[in-house]
């Protein structure tokens, strides 16, 4: 793969952020000339940004920073659960304040990203293998968990996730299942507080149905994305998935992600597992897998980088996709896929090479093109 030709970068996030270090120290390791940093504080602040035609504009996370985050959201304690539905109204108004530049982001394809429901919708129509979902698409919003239940028994599922619609970093998420008995039970990060819902480190369960209920009832005015839960694979007794990253519409890296709880995300106790092993577990089907995540990716081929997280069925014979992240990139450490074209290099390497190249597709041109090899 050739590197990059010489071009004036700018990035958009907040500055103390690990992310905006880690894509800086990339672009100095890579030769290219160090990019301008736009904090997501000043666009919301100033009503926007104009950036000069030849500059290639890479937005990345406004998240992780609690002044941005209670303009986001109007709540000013980072832990709280609410405030989802407001963050995305103006995170999305954030996004159509940018003028000008080269963007890497398509704001119509960032309005569905950062809603799981029309997301859904939309790899669901492209053929892409999904869970099963009673709120995919536009349609009327679940209001409460009556409605919730009365889905779940309208379509026969007794195991779900119910997820906020434009939730991250499984806020708000609850692994949801019923017995026979009609009994429920909730695995979830939740906890419950005298002034509201608070993401916590700590995995809980709830098994009354009144305190799931109120849950749910909390979180339903935020908007409620309801899916089935696929029983995952399992790898060296844990339960597995994977993140896999694909830029300019290739796979270029993987990680596997374990846990002993529903949801695998590293901060709620999940590790990084063997990716090794989960290719010789996988076999002939792993390139199978890898060509599914370019299928989600490709339903936003406007955006150069997307994360996908890759779900695969007991035995692993065969794969779902849960979610498809805009800014799922922060995989530190994480060196490309060796029979991909950012094999040995960083996740923001890869898109440093690739994106002077990348140009979204036409109506004459369906495809969306890596940097050549």
């Amino acid at each position: 793969m050739n590197e990059s030709p010489s071009a004036r970068w700018v990035v958009v996030g907040n500055r103390e952020n690990r992310r905006i270090g880690l894509f800086l120290d990339a672009a100095r390791a890579a030769g290219v000339a160090a990019p301008r940093v736009v904090e997501w504080r000043a666009v919301l602040r100033d009503g926007g940004h104009d950036f000069a035609e030849d500059e290639i504009v890479r937005l990345d996370s406004p998240g992780e920073n609690p002044a941005v985050d209670e303009l986001l959201r109007g709540v000013n304690d980072p832990t709280r659960v609410e405030g989802s539905a407001r963050w995305y109204a103006r995170f999305l108004d954030a996004v159509g304040s940018l003028r000008g530049g080269r963007r890497l982001d398509d704001p119509a394809e960032l309005a569905v990203l950062f809603d799981k429901r029309l997301c859904h919708a939309r790899l669901d129509g492209a053929g892409v293998p999904v869970p099963a979902s009673p709120t995919s698409g536009a349609e009327a919003p679940v209001g409460g968990w009556s409605e919730v239940r009365d889905r779940l028994r309208d379509n026969g599922l007794r195991r779900v996730f119910v997820k906020l619609a434009h939730g991250s970093s499984a806020s708000g998420v609850l692994a949801i299942e019923s017995t026979s008995s009609g009994r429920w039970r909730a695995t979830t990060s939740v906890e419950v507080a005298a002034d509201g819902l608070h993401n916590s480190l700590e995995v809980r369960r709830y098994s009354s149905e009144p305190e799931i209920a109120a849950i749910v009832d909390r979180l339903a005015p935020d908007g409620l994305h309801i899916e089935q839960w696929v029983p995952k694979a399992s790898l060296a007794g844990r339960t597995a998935d994977l993140r896999v990253l694909v830029v300019a519409g290739r796979a270029t890296h993987a990680v596997v992600r374990t846990s002993r709880a529903p949801m695998t995300n590293l901060h709620l106790g999940g590790t990084r597992g063997d990716l090794a092993a989960v290719r010789v577990a996988a076999g002939d089907r792993w390139t199978e897998a890898l060509a599914i995540c370019e299928q989600a990716a490709a339903c936003f081929p406007g955006t150069l980088c997307v994360g996908v997280d890759l779900l695969p069925s007991i035995g692993w014979r065969r794969f779902t996709i849960g979610e498809v992240n805009a800014f799922g990139d922060l995989l530190p450490r994480l060196t490309g896929l060796p029979e991909g074209p950012a094999a040995g290099v960083d996740t923001y390497t890869a898109q440093l090479r690739a994106a002077p190249y990348f140009v979204a597709p036409q109506l004459d041109s369906p495809e969306v093109r890596y940097a050549p090899a």
